[in-house]
């Protein structure tokens, strides 16, 4: 038969392959895929080559969306021809390996017959799922997706490198439920699954089921770990019922209604191994609404509204396709990927030799990046984006611009937070100097870089340096702005800081009792800067021992936390932590109770059952239960716990180790000395296990998944081998942990930048986290923690970008 030979616009690079995926509701997918197919088709001046494929053989029905009804063949008699040849390889050539056949079937195989175009405005292309005539149902049953899979295990993934080589994006419609043929579409072909549910268990547990599968074969299958980015859509929403819509989303615990978002966060945090995301921007911009289009499939592909306003299914389409297209992840905010995108095009316009007029704004977007990154606690990529933003305009503005001493004192104010101090006082040295230069000792601007020169003092321990500077900018902000300003109460709380940590708490509570009315008065009792000021005067009251006054702050505090940020934010949370340390220092155990009680409930609605922070927090009120003298309560909860870190982390593991330990000292409280005896037996030969195998983890990590996958998508960068003297150095960490919590401390801290390593084997870099998390949560330090586990999270961050290909701003 002859053909008209296609012929596509020139891609630079490989395209990528995206398959869409629902359990339930093939039309709502169908939808997505053809729309999505029709906007992407449309980019660059329509010169983005796309194809379509139905591999939807059951129910096939894409080519409806693209008005193409005409007998012609399509997927089913391809793989036919692709079946036919491997049998003929078989019977007459010598054996091959799996990739070579694969090669050689689709070289064979012209993949141009079975290929039309549907758009000729744009360079849009479908596979339909075969030719529709009197045998088509017949061959579709008879097609053995298992049996060709057997014959050539390689077939399938060397097609979508294939198809891929030609077009920039091949958009696969993978049939609903589950089969051989969706095992195909979600596991084998993609890099990217757009996995579409509907409001209902159902469709959640489905689609659930389906990614963990495709995820599990990739860990455990060495020629497939390649990376997959997982992008739920929700679809079929109420728009209009916005307590429903709202309800489906985030949940009940009242009602005992889990939403779908804590179980989508649950799902990509083991997927990838990160301990804390968040989907809310993402899920904030891409549900599908129900309509008439959705649910009968009209042809929108054809006429999609370039200008549809904000309820257009167009306008949502290309929303997500600001994550989906340039592989970004759905837990990095849409602000993020905007300033990322932005970023990537004036890179590319500077590389082309379009210097001045692009950098200038290319450093405006990375300061604003690194803005969003300090915000989220992402210091290192903050640090990264405000190092770039200020040598362009260093070179671009002159050093004495508003613009490079804004960059300047952003870094600089991020160094003393992250603790690079002697860098941080060089910079805040330098901004001082060249502010009184150009503008004089009064300026606000001189003021504060005052300030930060200040404080960063302080925290070198040169406080006879730090407080007479302090009581210069005080002096200053009083004379130029009045007692009550928010610069000169701002100066005050800096200057109370230096002085409780020069050891005179009682000066410092007499200055930040002066800040926290002056700002109440001012801002009010529950704006932030009120809040933050409380907080620290409800602690350093605890600190002077002056319980009661100080509980009645931090309840405040909690109360509003609540009001404004709801019961199960961070902050809340937070405060609630906060105000347990007061009471348990009081001796207030049953309100000690009912707070970490709440806790371990808001950590499992918003973490999830499993997620460490929960199980910490179980250990935490078990340890009170235990001083309350409950310990048949704390005996339960600590078996719960020990039994779910077995089951993650395997029977040797530190945190199994260390609630083994608590279960051990419960059970002799109780008088069972023998049980206790026989665990913490249990607990020394781990231990002893753990020092004889070194760090190397147990086969309980490849069976998770948590760090199989990662080490070929997450952790590329770790494969070369540890130094022994980390080994070493984690193996006394180790029994500092088991044996004597206290001195534990100050080996973490040192041994923290070293585990996140470049170098460093998987492993030991897994097991180095495990154990520093360890003694933070022992030592009850949540800032050490948070700012280790963030570090960790922007570590793997960096390295599965790299491993899915992405550029990250600032060289990340």
């Amino acid at each position: 038969m002859e053909i008209t030979r296609i012929t596509l616009p020139p891609i630079t690079a490989p395209g990528e392959v995206t398959t869409f995926y629902s359990f339930e509701s093939g039309t709502a997918r169908s939808v997505a895929l053809s729309n999505m197919a029709v906007l992407l088709a449309g980019r660059n001046n329509a010169t983005v080559p796309v194809l379509m494929i139905d591999w939807d053989t059951e129910s096939p029905g894409l080519h409806h969306y693209v008005d193409q009804h005409d007998e012609r063949p399509g997927l089913l008699e391809y793989f036919e021809a692709c079946r036919d040849h491997i049998e003929l390889l078989a019977r007459t050539a010598a054996p091959l390996s799996d990739v070579k056949m694969a090669r050689q079937v689709l070289e064979a195989v012209d993949w141009e017959p079975y290929v039309e175009r549907v758009d000729h405005s744009r360079p849009l292309y479908l596979m339909r799922a075969g030719r529709f005539d009197d045998s088509y149902g017949e061959r579709a049953d008879r097609i053995d997706w298992d049996g060709l899979f057997a014959a050539c295990p390689a077939l399938f993934r060397c097609f979508a490198d294939h198809m891929a080589r030609r077009f920039r994006h091949v958009l696969v419609d993978a049939r609903s439920g589950r089969s051989a043929a969706v095992s195909i579409c979600t596991t084998l072909l993609p890099r990217k699954l757009v996995a579409l549910f509907t409001p209902n268990q159902r469709s959640l547990e489905g689609l659930a089921g389906v990614v963990t599968r495709s995820i599990e074969y990739r860990c455990s299958h060495e020629d497939e770990q390649r990376p997959l980015l997982v992008y739920p859509l929700p679809c079929s929403i109420d728009s209009a019922d916005c307590a429903r819509r709202l309800q489906w989303r985030r949940g009940d615990p009242q009602k005992g209604l889990a939403g779908y978002q804590p179980a989508l966060e649950q799902l990509l945090r083991e997927s990838y191994g990160l301990a804390q995301l968040s989907l809310d921007s993402y899920l904030d911009e891409v549900q599908l609404q129900q309509t008439n289009a959705m649910s009968s499939g009209e042809h929108l592909s054809v006429r999609a509204d370039p200008e549809g306003d904000r309820f257009s299914l167009t306008r949502t389409f290309e929303t997500l396709l600001d994550w989906v297209a340039d592989g970004h992840f759905p837990w990095q905010s849409h602000a993020e990927v905007g300033l990322l995108t932005s970023i990537s095009a004036a890179r590319l316009l500077s590389a082309d030799g379009i210097s001045t007029a692009v950098s200038v704004p290319l450093a405006a977007d990375l300061k604003r990046l690194g803005d969003l990154y300090r915000r989220q606690d992402r210091e290192r990529q903050a640090q990264q984006c405000y190092e770039e933003s200020t040598r362009l305009r260093q070179r671009l503005l002159g050093e004495d611009h508003a613009d490079t001493r804004l960059s300047r004192s952003c870094l600089a104010d991020l160094l003393r937070k992250v603790g690079k101090l002697d860098e941080a006082k060089f910079l805040y040295e330098q901004l001082a100097d060249d502010c009184q230069r150009l503008f004089g000792a009064d300026h606000p601007d001189t003021l504060a870089a005052m300030s930060g020169l200040a404080a960063t003092l302080a925290q070198l321990g040169d406080f006879a340096a730090a407080l007479p500077l302090h009581e210069q900018i005080v002096d200053a902000c009083d004379r130029l702005f009045g007692p009550d300003h928010v610069m000169t109460l701002a100066s005050i709380a800096a200057q109370a800081d230096t002085i409780i940590s020069s050891g005179n708490p009682e000066r410092g509570r007499f200055l930040y009792e002066r800040v926290r009315f002056g700002r109440e008065r001012l801002l009010g009792s529950e704006h932030e800067d009120t809040l933050r000021s409380t907080e620290r005067l409800s602690l350093l009251l605890c600190q002077l021992g002056e319980t009661a006054q100080a509980i009645q702050l931090q309840e405040s505090v909690v109360r509003a936390r609540e009001r404004h940020a709801g019961a199960e934010h961070r902050y809340t949370v937070q405060a609630r932590e906060a105000l347990a340390e007061i009471l348990a220092v009081r001796g207030d155990l049953d309100a000690v109770l009912a707070i970490q009680e709440t806790l371990v409930r808001s950590h499992k609605v918003r973490l999830g059952a499993e997620h460490p922070d929960t199980l910490n927090a179980q250990l935490r009120l078990s340890s009170t239960l235990g001083e309350r003298g409950d310990f048949d309560a704390a005996r339960r909860i600590q078996e719960h716990v020990v039994r779910l870190h077995e089951s993650i982390h395997g029977m040797d593991d530190i945190e199994t180790l260390y609630s083994k330990k608590l279960l051990s000292e419960t059970l002799s409280n109780q008088g069972n000395d023998s049980a206790a005896r026989t665990l913490s037996e249990t607990v020394q030969k781990g231990n002893d296990r753990l020092r004889h195998i070194g760090m190397v983890s147990g086969p309980h990590e490849s069976d998770r998944g948590e760090l199989g996958m990662k080490a070929a998508i997450l952790d590329v960068r770790g494969a070369a081998a540890s130094p022994k003297s980390l080994a070493q150095e984690l193996g006394k960490l180790r029994e500092l942990i088991i044996h004597s919590p206290r001195e534990a401390r100050e080996l973490a801290d040192s041994l923290s930048p070293m585990v996140l390593g470049p170098n460093v084997a998987t492993p030991l870099r897994r097991k180095g986290m495990e154990m520093i998390k360890l003694v933070y949560k022992q030592e009850g330090d949540k800032d050490a923690l948070l700012a280790f586990s963030e570090a960790v999270q922007s570590f793997f961050e960096d390295a599965l970008l790299e491993a899915a290909g992405g550029k990250q701003a600032g060289g990340l």
